[in-house]
């Protein structure tokens, strides 16, 4: 349940001299329950979801503002993917090596294929933005241009678009 990449996360983040501030807590594996150890804190609250294609060719982490629903078909033909599914637990740990209830778009620091593409909801823009720290016992309050420039040197994809 726990993953010891949250130091490739800070490491990441420090190299680029990236300011962020994290909140440890409990165990929380549902956004609600997150939430309530972070309440107070001003920054946007995201959930990330990891689908894929029919074929399971191409793949994609998507972060919005946790209050936001997608429409998975809307999506599809915005980025030419028909039939977008969420991706299965097993592949989903084989891919970024989370579970779950951990999914973040850090993940994708354990993609060493660097085929997946970041898709970042364009609300949150101007904001700061949680996202666990590839541990669901660590939140991470960070820029969202921060967010888009360590993908970048991660090496994967990210897309800012309107979801």
């Amino acid at each position: 349940m726990f993953s010891k990449d949250c130091d490739k996360v800070f490491k990441k983040l420090n190299s680029l001299n990236i300011s962020y501030e994290v909140v440890s807590h409990p165990p929380a594996l549902e956004m609600e329950e997150a939430d309530k150890y972070i309440e107070g804190k001003a920054g946007v609250r995201t959930k990330t979801l990891f689908v894929c294609d029919k074929k399971k060719q191409n793949f994609y982490l998507i972060a919005m503002d946790e209050n936001k629903r997608l429409d998975l078909k809307a999506l599809g033909e915005k980025i030419n993917q028909k039939n977008l599914k969420l991706v299965s637990e097993e592949r989903m740990e084989n891919k970024i090596g989370l579970t779950k209830g951990m999914v973040s778009v850090f993940g994708v620091i354990n993609n060493e294929e660097k085929d997946i593409i970041v898709i970042l909801d364009k609300e949150m823009e101007n904001e700061i933005v949680t996202f666990y720290a590839n541990d669901c016992t660590k939140t991470i309050f960070i820029k969202f241009q921060d967010v888009v420039r360590a993908l970048e040197h991660i090496g994967n994809e990210a897309i800012v678009a309107s979801l």
